[in-house]
């Protein structure tokens, strides 16, 4: 894709065989204070893919009373969230987030109907995560690009799929710190004909994920990706999902293109 970063989720670990051009950084399955990676079985990442930026990892390290190293981040789950400083050429560096709400289960001692479980508690255990890069109530103060898979799907209120009160207060967080949700939305992307169930008719949502029971893109139906971005910073940023059957790649999420002015 000619891509300068790429922001993985679901990641396994790195093969040996990956070519030179592309680096993952120490920040894989060693190297972390935190290292509790091989707990998971599936992890995000963020992947420096050419020569036109520099990226700077951040290490995640278990919650500190005193102020992190200035390569550090403080984290509550170390799979859901890989964080690093991007450094194009004669440009402003900013931060970029790779996010992956995790599902959780239902405490065994709950009786429940939630066959997936809810995602919602990873999301928040991510904002609070990344909030340790915002210190002023000014959004022009921090440049920051988040993106991920949030298993969620924006304004639905189909109980079948999410649960929408507590869905809802993750895109509300996410405006609080000053981050704007930037999409992908249409006509960025193939939309979902007709409207799934759950949605307003003027639904913006594209389908950037397919379940083992519809098994291909063409039958995609939901959003579960989204990308934010700092307030003004946002202006620069534009967002496609490469949703169409023929461009969607091999993975049940569409890749997402991010450009930046």
């Amino acid at each position: 894709m000619d891509a300068d970063v790429a922001l993985l989720q679901e990641t396994g670990k790195v093969p040996p065989d990956l070519p030179s051009s592309i680096d993952t950084g120490s920040i894989t399955t060693s190297g972390d204070q935190w290292d509790s990676l091989s707990d998971y079985e599936r992890w995000p990442l963020v992947v420096k893919l050419s020569d036109r930026v520099e990226v700077e990892w951040f290490k995640r390290v278990l919650p500190l009373y005193s102020s992190t190293d200035f390569d550090e981040m403080v984290v509550s789950d170390v799979g859901t969230i890989a964080a690093a400083r991007v450094i194009p050429r004669d440009h402003e560096p900013f931060i970029v987030v790779s996010m992956y709400a995790r599902w959780m289960r239902p405490h065994v001692s709950v009786d429940t109907k939630w066959w997936a479980g809810y995602s919602d508690a990873s999301t928040h255990r991510i904002i609070s995560d990344l909030s340790t890069f915002i210190g002023d109530i000014d959004p022009g103060t921090h440049r920051i690009l988040a993106a991920g898979d949030l298993n969620t799907v924006f304004q639905s209120t189909d109980t079948n799929l999410v649960l929408p009160e507590r869905d809802r207060t993750v895109f509300d967080r996410m405006d609080a710190l000053g981050l704007e949700y930037v999409g992908p939305r249409y006509p960025d992307g193939r939309k979902t004909d007709p409207v799934p169930p759950g949605l307003p008719p003027e639904t913006k949502n594209v389908p950037t994920y397919y379940s083992l029971r519809v098994k291909t893109p063409e039958n995609a139906v939901h959003q579960l990706d989204y990308v934010f971005a700092s307030r003004g910073f946002h202006h620069s940023v534009r967002t496609r999902a490469l949703n169409n059957p023929d461009e969607w790649g091999s993975s049940d999420h569409c890749r997402i293109l991010i450009e930046i002015d």
